[in-house]
């Protein structure tokens, strides 16, 4: 779930294996930055979507409508 192309992931050194879990939830907590997102949760499972219309594949319902990405692409039209 870390975002690697991100200062203090160099700054940190957190490409080197030797932080703990709990010291790696420690930084994200201090540096949000570090958070790869969104992070969705359904019944049908957890998944970070990215790119967003995976979020499509965990829906328990059909997309209804349209859809589009953050930068305006159309994912799904109107009918859905």
């Amino acid at each position: 779930l870390l975002r690697k192309n991100v200062e203090p992931y160099e700054e940190l050194g957190l490409a080197e294996d030797k932080f703990t879990d709990d010291r790696l939830i420690d930084f994200m907590l201090q540096h949000p930055i570090l958070i790869n997102r969104p992070i969705v949760v359904t019944p049908l499972g957890t998944r970070l979507c990215r790119p967003s219309e995976v979020v499509l594949e965990i829906l328990p319902d059909a997309q209804k409508g349209a859809f589009s990405k953050e930068d305006g692409e159309k994912v799904v039209d109107e009918a859905g």
